[in-house]
This record gives C-alpha cells, structure tokens and sequence, in this order.
C-alpha cells in the first residue's frame, strides 16, 4: 500500500453539488461550463483546514447525478473539460495534495455507449454479454430486461465476470492515473464480485504500484473482505454509525464495541473513517444535542485509520438525507464562490476541525495505533491510544453534568502525560466538562 496515505487527511467533495451544475446532462453538442477551475481557491482553503488529499466524487460524462456514468473518458461538459482537469491536477500538487476520484464500474447509465449499442443491435451487439440481459422478459423501453443497481433503473448493472469488462475498467483506472490522480473511490464496491475487485486491482498496480484504493463498503467482515478484494482501505459505516448513535443515545458502550470491531479491522488494513459523506445526514444535523458536535470530532481525530471531511462539516453545514427522488439535494448543496462566503459562525466550527487535523498531522503514528478502553460508563468513556512508545488518552463526556476522574490506575497513566492537554481543557481536580472531551499525549 501506498506510504503516503498514512500521513494523509482528505477533504471530500461532490463536485456537480459544490459548484451549482445543472440536475441533468447538458446537450452533446453545447459547451462546457469551466467550474472546475472554480475550485482552485478552495485548494488554499483545504490545506489551511490540514487537509492534504482532495476526494472527488463523480466527475465522468453522466446523465444526472454522477453515478449513472456514460462516457468514463471525459469530463462532465456541466463541471468542465480534459484541461480544466489538468489545470485541477496541477495546481493540487504544487500544494502537494493528493486527488482521488470516484469510479463507478459496478453499473452504469442507460445512455452509455455499450449499452445503446445493445439497444440497437440486441443479441448481435459485440457489448450483450457486457451487461445481465433476459431477452425473454421486457420492460417499458426494451425489448428485453436486464440487471439494474438496487432496483433504480437507470442504472444498468456491468457483467463483471465478463473479461472484457474487467479489461476495459483496467484501461480506464490506468487513464486517470497517468494523467496524474493518486487512486480511486469505488463506489458501490460491496456488490461487484470479490474477484473483479482483486484482477483488476492486481494489474494496475503493476503499473502504479502507490496508488490507492478506497472500497465503499456498507456491511458485513471488510477485513475478508479487504483481503480478497485487494482494497487497501474501507468506508468504516460501522464506526460511523456507532459515534452518532452512541451520543445521541448517551450509550458509550455501542461506541466501545465498535472501536474494539475497529481495533480487528485496523490490523488487516487502513480504515477509512469519516462523521459525515455526500450520502449520509450530515453530522450538524444527525446529533441531538450540537454540543456532542465537539466529541464527534474529537473521536475521528484520535481513532486509527485514514479521516476525511465531508466539505461543509468542518463550517457545521446541516442537510437531511431523504429516501426520495432528489433526497441527496440537501446535503449536496452549492458552495459560495470562495471561503469569504461563508456564515461567521460557520468558523468555531472550523477551527475546532483545524485543531484536530493538526493534532493528528503532528502525530502522524495514529493511523496505525490501537485503541484500549480504561474507563466505560454510559455517559463517560475514557480511552487509549497506543502505538509503539507513542500513548494518547481520550476523555469523552456526553452527560449535562462535569464528570471527575477518580480511578488510580488513569489517574497514574495521566501523571505520565504532557500537560496542558494536547485538545481540551481539564481542571485541577480532574474535572471534564459536560458535554466535552480532553485529549492527553505522553
């Protein structure tokens, strides 16, 4: 795997939201909006946040939303064109950061061109064995029937035990990579079949062997699954969902069963942890009490893995995810021209995620600790972080009330700390805060 993405902070966008495109495809034949070059001032902005890595979600020719990909060559004509995307590389790295992109290849959209060939040509199409087709059934557009992702049928679901398939997503990573991107988001990686994932993996390493690659992955063992994928990272939706969950519950013991999950997952490969993505509620909103804002931030700061920021959570941006058509509109939203558009109060909320990524930047040894539990009540959890000689401990408090640290044996280990607190405030007699968390380095 890739040395670099341990000392690595992402800040991740969805580009056709931030940056206002239109809802739907433009006419082939029209001009291209340059709005990617829109996001050179945000470069400054993400590495003056402590973020080093730009995650891209779709930017591939679409009908919609970006994930209903038709042409996997060119950029989307409503963000821009091939030499936007240069001029976008470019500029990241003289600020040394890293680009990722998000690639679809589990399924595609109606106006890709295999699958309008298929339209056309049916069972004398060189592409019908590219998708799952029934040509005994028929919908309402064809005459025959074929897989779709999830049930959304615009969606055409790729034949990945078809080797010319494998062959073609192989020359499309390899593409983007020499044109300089540092490795791919797979989306929607958890229904492509394990073995796809590892050929193709496989062979495009040979060629860039420090590329990185980001499964999404929703459910079920990621360690089995990282192993016979080749994935060097999974989306941690697990650890996710139990730092949510466990303080709108006041129930530190759903966040203690995850993070020791987290601990198994975290010797098989680097977790990709995050609070908040462009498919999610985001965090603002997900938690009951906006107070346990700063303990949410605190926990992604101190856990191991690889972080990112959903853009627009570090300014403690609000957007419900709805199960609807146009449900992701509220947490995919346009984005001011430049940083100086944001709310004043939008900045408390900034500063706190710059202090956190600065801690984890000077103590890059976390991606690869493990996290030990030495304190676990409902509304109190106090932790370690452990690697090699290097040693955090983190107090989290999500009651109304101050809580005093009492136990001899934390208290010993605290003796051994730096003070101030490296993240925090903690008072003479050991109190932490309501509602706060304190960070300690040895």
């Amino acid at each position: 795997m890739a040395s670099w993405i341990e000392n690595t902070a992402w800040w991740h966008i969805y580009p056709l939201g931030f940056l206002g495109a239109e809802k739907e495809s433009l006419d082939k034949e029209g001009p291209s909006f340059s709005r990617l070059d829109k996001l050179e001032p945000w470069l400054k902005y993400m590495k003056e946040l402590g973020c080093n890595g730009l995650l891209l979600a779709p930017i591939f020719a679409s009908q919609t939303h970006g994930y209903d990909t038709i042409d996997h060559y060119s950029i989307d004509s409503r963000l821009g064109t091939d030499g936007d995307f240069e001029r976008l590389i470019e500029n990241a790295k003289t600020l040394g950061i890293k680009v990722v992109l998000d690639g679809v290849f589990n399924h595609v959209g109606r106006q890709f061109a295999p699958f309008e060939d298929v339209r056309t040509l049916k069972q004398d199409s060189k592409y019908a064995n590219w998708f799952h087709i029934d040509w005994d059934k028929t919908n309402n557009e064809d005459s025959f029937s074929y897989r779709n992702f999830e049930g959304h049928h615009q969606l055409v679901t790729l034949n990945h035990d078809n080797p010319e398939v494998a062959d073609y997503v192989i020359e499309v990573m390899t593409y983007w990579l020499g044109k300089g991107i540092d490795g791919w988001r797979l989306d929607a990686a958890y229904a492509v079949p394990a073995h796809f994932w590892h050929k193709t993996i496989s062979k495009i390493k040979e060629e860039f062997p420090h590329c990185w690659f980001l499964g999404e992955v929703i459910h079920g063992d990621y360690a089995q699954i990282a192993k016979h994928t080749g994935f060097d990272s999974i989306t941690q939706y697990e650890l996710w969902k139990a730092i949510w969950s466990a303080l709108n519950d006041r129930n530190f013991f759903e966040l203690a069963h995850a993070l020791a999950r987290h601990n198994q997952f975290a010797e098989a490969f680097l977790p990709n942890t995050f609070i908040g993505n462009h498919d999610v509620t985001r965090i603002a909103s997900q938690l009951k009490n906006f107070k346990h804002l700063d303990l949410a931030i605190a926990i992604l700061g101190t856990v191991p893995g690889v972080p990112s920021i959903y853009a627009g959570d570090e300014q403690a941006y609000t957007g419900i995810k709805e199960h609807r058509s146009g449900g992701d509109d509220d947490i995919r939203t346009e984005f001011p021209e430049n940083p100086s558009g944001f709310l004043e109060e939008g900045w408390t909320t900034h500063k706190k995620y710059q202090k956190m990524l600065a801690f984890r930047r000077e103590n890059p040894w976390l991606a690869r600790a493990r996290v030990n539990s030495l304190l676990l009540q409902n509304t109190i959890f106090i932790y370690e972080v452990v690697a090699d000689n290097e040693q955090a401990i983190v107090a989290l408090n999500c009651s109304d009330t101050d809580a005093t640290i009492s136990d001899h044996a934390i208290l010993s280990k605290l003796s051994h700390c730096k003070t101030p607190p490296a993240l925090g405030n903690i008072t003479s007699n050991w109190q932490i805060k309501a509602n706060n968390t304190v960070v300690w380095l040895r």
